[in-house]
């Protein structure tokens, strides 16, 4: 599903100003590194590549990514912390409104998570776009309001069609409506 505003990439948001600016070249070579680490589980590692990232260039992708290595220690505080600023520094940056709702899902504060997945479904720089409409239905589930739930997956399914989990999930759902 074509979404009705400009989307914007990571390679838009950062490629061309990279190319003249050192500190941030530098610091989206240090969010490689953190990736690598987090993909390897060494979540120290990659905090710490997190850091020196923010310390040579402040980014919202920088700041996102160190609360989520947070949240995965179970430090979901000082998670929500890091989104906050993510959104200072790009308030067009998707990733952090969804993490929040995501953190505060996990606090079960459910009523408060929606809008920050409200958010994030209207922010033009945020990929994978369905995140927000699937965390959106599981909080509808959890709060026993079916037909919402099957209208966030039903758009997160517009927005991901090939995605056979989001599928099945749809056809699950569907049938206990029934």
């Amino acid at each position: 599903m074509k979404e009705k505003f400009h989307t914007i990439t990571f390679e838009e948001k950062y490629g061309k100003e990279s190319r003249i600016n050192s500190s941030l070249k530098f610091a989206l070579k240090l969010l490689k590194k953190a990736e690598t680490a987090h993909q390897s589980n060494d979540l120290d590692t990659a905090i710490n590549f997190y850091k020196e990232s923010i310390q040579s260039f402040p980014t919202a992708d920088a700041h996102t990514y160190l609360g989520w290595m947070y949240s995965l220690q179970g430090n979901l505080e000082e998670a929500i912390l890091e989104c906050h600023k993510a959104i200072k520094i790009d308030p067009d940056f998707g990733n952090p409104y969804n993490d929040i709702g995501c953190y505060l899902m996990q606090k079960k504060e459910y009523d408060n998570s929606l809008p920050w997945f409200n958010e994030a479904k209207k922010a033009a720089r945020y990929e994978p776009r369905h995140f927000p409409y699937l965390n959106t239905s599981r909080v509808k589930l959890i709060q026993g309001k079916h037909g919402q739930a099957k209208s966030e997956l039903h758009q997160a399914l517009m927005r991901e069609p090939d995605d056979e989990n989001l599928k099945n999930k749809f056809r699950e759902l569907v049938s206990l409506l029934n």
